[in-house]
């Protein structure tokens, strides 16, 4: 096993984890936001208010694209399985 690989294998879990996470956060952030400048706007101060909508949409988000990042990771994981031959000599 060389550094080269050791490198390959790391940047590709970097990758795969930043896709996966940017897929469910990007769009809890952007709920946040809206719900931030709807609370600045009428000035109520409800903490449960901005909760209880980002958390339906990270189920939403869950519930539309859990199949594909369901295949992303196993794509990377029978990759990652399947290169141990190559990788142990």
């Amino acid at each position: 096993m060389t550094p080269d690989s050791v490198l390959d294998i790391g940047q590709r879990a970097l990758e795969v984890t930043t896709v996966l996470g940017g897929v469910v956060l990007v769009p809890a952030l952007l709920v946040g936001l809206l719900v931030a400048m709807f609370q600045a706007a009428t000035q109520i101060n409800e903490m449960t208010l901005s909760f209880i909508p980002k958390l339906l949409i990270v189920a939403l988000v869950f519930m539309l694209a859990g199949p594909w990042m369901l295949r992303v990771i196993m794509t990377f994981s029978i990759d990652l399985i399947e290169s141990i031959p190559e990788l142990i000599g």
